[in-house]
């Protein structure tokens, strides 16, 4: 295995207990292609560092992290397939500022089989004192797995940021280019912002507010690194049968407000829906980015089993807003926008002639028409292609022989249909069917009953002519 290259990183210390966890290949028990069981590899990298001997939760934090570590490995049932083995970076050289040794890392425990209380034995010797090479330790355990095939873990217990001007986030990404799927898991307490986005590029960032959170976290992980967390989606019909798919989802995480994972729902062959790896460790706020979207809050999965999440109503149809029988208006392009029924605000826009796919339901659909067009409670229905149409526009061609001040009324509602300045009036305007009142005043008129009404009708796809002469 080749190493990878030392990048330059700021130095900055942490005062906090993160923990991040890099898991790689498959899940406990995985099988070869030969059929063979492949053994699980857990690496645990642990923090030595001088900075551990600060207190939290009433005890050092080397304590701590090590008492709860040798609690969780001591209920961890271990099996003929599961391999454990400890790497310790800061133990072996007292900390002096401005003198660290970066190379200070060790496999103190090779993996084998039935060693949990080897590496408790192991934890309860060492003693913190230097500085945090997580880089390098991160390139070294690379190549503590053994070569034969495996599910390769490695779990990274530390209390700060990288010390020694590398870059954690570059060897991940570098170990990920050699074939290692690195998904960190960082735990913190008290974990300032700024120092928080050094760790968020190395995977998923977690705040554990007390010593009792830690050893919570730590234990899902473990059960997501030995048993691998599967979801699948089912989006119902009206029947309540999971046959809707080829819809974009998102999973947020509610504590980060982070929008990941992002897929499109797709079925496999037998028409079942695809199965996907989610962490399990967030309560999630799942959208379904349907037309409307639809949502599940708080969201929680269970950890090392399959969850099956259904999302209901999710039957869809299609509508397509046009005028009558399609045709082109001197109207132009424009976008119709899409209200649930009863609701001012729309939830889409989308353009005139152009068919869409929507949940099934009841819809107002407005048109920017003059004047403008609302059709109230289209029923969208399940794998229906239907039309939402309006009558198609006539034109007014208007004659003004001066200047003035004008308004199209409607002549029932009396409301404005188009408003003109001087001079705005002559031309070809667009307007739906209907009756309406023309008001004009010349700007040089001296009195209001100078002001001239006439009423008019239009009529799809014809044209009416106006003149004024003022």
């Amino acid at each position: 295995m080749t190493s990878f290259p030392h990048l330059p990183y700021d130095l900055r210390r942490l005062f906090a207990l993160p923990v991040l966890i890099l898991l790689a290949f498959g899940g406990w028990g995985q099988v070869s292609a030969e059929g063979e069981e492949e053994p699980t590899r857990i690496l645990f990298v642990f923090d030595a560092s001088n900075s551990m001997n600060a207190f939290w939760g009433g005890s050092r934090k080397i304590e701590t992290a090590s008492n709860l570590l040798s609690e969780t490995l001591r209920g961890l049932h271990q099996g003929g397939q599961l391999e454990l083995g400890l790497r310790v970076y800061g133990h072996g050289t007292k900390h002096v500022q401005g003198q660290q040794d970066c190379d200070d890392t060790e496999l103190v425990v090779p993996f084998s089989t039935y060693n949990n209380l080897i590496i408790k034995q192991t934890l309860g010797r060492i003693r913190a004192q230097g500085t945090t090479p997580i880089a390098r330790s991160l390139e070294q355990a690379a190549y503590d797995f053994p070569d034969t095939p495996g599910r390769n873990v490695i779990v990274l217990i530390t209390d700060g940021i990288e010390a020694c001007d590398e870059d954690p986030c570059a060897v991940s990404r570098a170990l990920q280019a050699k074939g290692i799927v690195v998904k960190p898991f960082v735990i913190g307490m008290g974990i300032e912002d700024a120092m928080a986005e050094s760790l968020r590029c190395i995977g998923n960032f977690y705040d554990a507010a007390d010593p009792e959170a830690f050893e919570h976290v730590l234990q899902l992980v473990l059960e997501q690194a030995l048993h691998n967390t599967t979801v699948h989606i089912d989006l119902l019909d009206s029947s309540g049968e999971a046959k809707v798919t080829n819809v974009a989802y998102t999973f947020t995480d509610l504590r980060t407000e982070t929008h990941d994972p992002q897929w499109f729902h797709t079925m496999r062959w037998g028409n079942a829906p695809d199965t996907v790896y989610v962490d399990p460790l967030p309560t999630y706020r799942l959208t379904v980015h349907s037309l409307p979207p639809a949502t599940l809050d708080s969201v929680v999965l269970k950890p090392g089993m399959h969850n099956a999440i259904q999302v209901p109503d999710m039957g869809q149809g299609h509508v397509q807003p046009q005028f009558a029988r399609g045709i082109r208006t001197d109207y132009g392009s424009f976008d119709v926008s899409w209200h649930r029924s009863g609701e001012c605000l729309p939830f889409f826009t989308s353009p005139v002639g152009e068919e869409l796919r929507l949940r099934t339901g009841s819809y107002d659909v407005f048109f920017p028409t003059h004047p403008p067009t609302w059709v109230r409670n289209v029923e969208v229905r399940e794998n229906k292609h239907d039309l939402v149409e309006i009558p198609s526009p006539g034109s007014l061609v208007l004659t003004v022989a001066t200047a003035g001040y004008a308004v199209i009324l409607d002549r029932e509602t009396l409301a404005s249909v188009l408003q003109f300045e001087p001079g705005q009036t002559n031309g070809k305007h667009t307007l739906q069917p209907g009756e309406y009142t023309f008001l004009f005043r010349a700007r040089n008129a001296r009195g209001t009953l100078y002001s001239i009404t006439e009423h008019f009708s239009i009529t799809s796809g014809n044209t009416t002519n106006l003149k004024i002469h003022g």
